[in-house]
């Protein structure tokens, strides 16, 4: 009796933590339109926030996290998270939410493909994903930076991207997709490569084979998933400007952001693969029969140090592609 007392109490107080969130996210949410309603007047040069807008910036993201949570695509703390990230980048461009939305549904339906087989070659695995507020922030903390300097910069709505136009804020778009493809990439080729690889992984920086799942293993099914990922989210980025960008036709044109999210997810997937490979510990583990990421009597390594772990490498990954490619796509992006 004792026992379901403290399960129901255990209950009753996760309920009261998720209502106060939700108040609180609603409250900054407002205080976000109020404050730019406030801002358009004073200044009279700024576009504030319309009502569906703040409308469909709440409920959104509370909609779609309720639903990872009861398919096990996120525990609590992430869907807390995930709606933090999902109300700012909805809030700034809604393309920044396409393209969240697309890493995310795409990543969790792959994340459960195939579930069974997975179970038996990561050690790690976890039913749905299951992914928590830091891995939620590892992938979608840079994203959500970018997206308020993007507010700042240029205030909340869909802008063309081009640089002649609109420099810091089209460097901020593109770092941002940069990022969320990149995130893409990697995720798809960890969760397709494992099953549909004809050979083994090899690993980046010596080119030997070694067992799957081995951080910084590389093979040519996930390079090419990782590609695709890529380009999903930029084909989501670039169906929102056609849909919701007003005078598209006096921008420069839309259409590399398909061929720019392809390769930050390609690129990114390769970066990340080359820091798991020299800076996330990787071993095989007998007693199990597993490659794992922690050092043991009956652990056999394969590569790397100890020094950063999956979520670190991800971070760092989608921070660097954020940095850098916006600057080598300027260079090559076509002009009006």
């Amino acid at each position: 009796m004792q026992f379901e007392e403290e399960i129901l109490m255990k209950e009753y107080f996760k309920m009261m933590t998720d209502m106060i969130v939700l108040c609180a996210t609603l409250a900054i949410s407002l205080s976000f339109w109020i404050i730019s309603m406030t801002a358009s007047t004073y200044y009279g040069n700024l576009q504030p926030v319309s009502p569906w807008r703040w409308l469909f910036s709440i409920l959104a993201p509370f909609t779609l996290t309720v639903r990872a949570v009861r398919r096990k695509s996120l525990d609590h703390s992430g869907a807390l998270g995930g709606m933090l990230v999902g109300f700012i980048l909805s809030m700034a461009n809604l393309s920044f939410f396409s393209s969240l939305l697309a890493f995310f549904v795409t990543s969790s339906k792959l994340t459960r493909w195939k579930g069974e087989a997975k179970k038996h070659m990561d050690a790690e695995y976890k039913e749905g994903g299951q992914r928590n507020w830091i891995q939620v922030f590892c992938n979608g903390g840079v994203p959500t930076e970018l997206a308020l300097l993007y507010m700042i910069e240029a205030g909340p709505g869909e802008i063309p991207v081009d640089f002649g136009k609109q420099y810091a804020a089209t460097w901020m778009c593109l770092s941002l997709l940069g990022a969320l493809a990149c995130s893409t990439g990697d995720t798809w080729a960890s969760e397709v490569a494992p099953v549909l690889s004809w050979t083994k992984p090899r690993l980046i920086t010596s080119w030997k084979e070694v067992p799957v799942g081995t951080n910084g293993g590389v093979t040519p099914v996930g390079l090419a998933a990782s590609l695709l990922g890529g380009m999903v989210v930029g084909v989501a980025y670039f169906i929102t400007q056609l849909l919701f960008v007003k005078d598209l036709d006096l921008a420069t044109p839309q259409w590399p952001l398909v061929v720019y999210g392809a390769v930050a997810g390609l690129v990114g997937s390769l970066l990340d693969s080359l820091l798991g490979a020299t800076m996330q510990y990787s071993g095989y583990d007998e007693s199990i029969g597993k490659v794992v990421n922690y050092e043991s009597r009956t652990t056999k390594r394969i590569s790397g140090k100890p020094i950063l772990d999956n979520n670190a490498v991800n971070l760092f990954s989608s921070i660097l592609i954020a940095l850098v490619l916006p600057g080598m796509a300027w260079g090559f992006w076509p002009q009006q």
